[in-house]
């Protein structure tokens, strides 16, 4: 059973940065799809960005050139670093991993972190 944990979030004014960490199992990292989804009141859950089991990377229109995705193998985390936040990124941010390589099937999913940027 895949366990999810995220730490990093906070309160940040508009036009700082902050790093988000997912910590998960070595075969979930290593194999699967993962990814930070994010969801705001009142607003659908959005993915932000995904890195796949290759180490390909996605973003949304919203996060390019503004967020990174990363991984570290040796201590089993991705990152999302987030520069020039702004006052609509303020979400809960969650991190999820996918059952393969492909980012698709969504199926764990951590307690999430809350961003807050004013």
């Amino acid at each position: 059973h895949v366990q999810l944990v995220e730490s990093g979030g906070g309160s940040v004014q508009a036009g700082g940065s902050l790093r988000l960490s997912c910590a998960a199992s070595a075969y979930t990292y290593r194999s699967a799809c993962m990814g930070w989804f994010r969801q705001a009141p009142g607003k659908e859950r959005e993915e932000v960005a995904s890195i796949g089991g290759a180490g390909s990377r996605t973003y949304a229109d919203a996060a390019k050139g503004r967020f990174s995705i990363s991984k570290d193998n040796a201590q089993n985390t991705i990152y999302l670093q987030m520069n020039d936040l702004k006052p609509e990124d303020t979400a809960m941010y969650i991190c999820a991993a996918a059952r393969g390589a492909s980012c698709t099937r969504w199926t764990y999913w951590g307690q999430g972190t809350q961003v807050t940027v004013s």
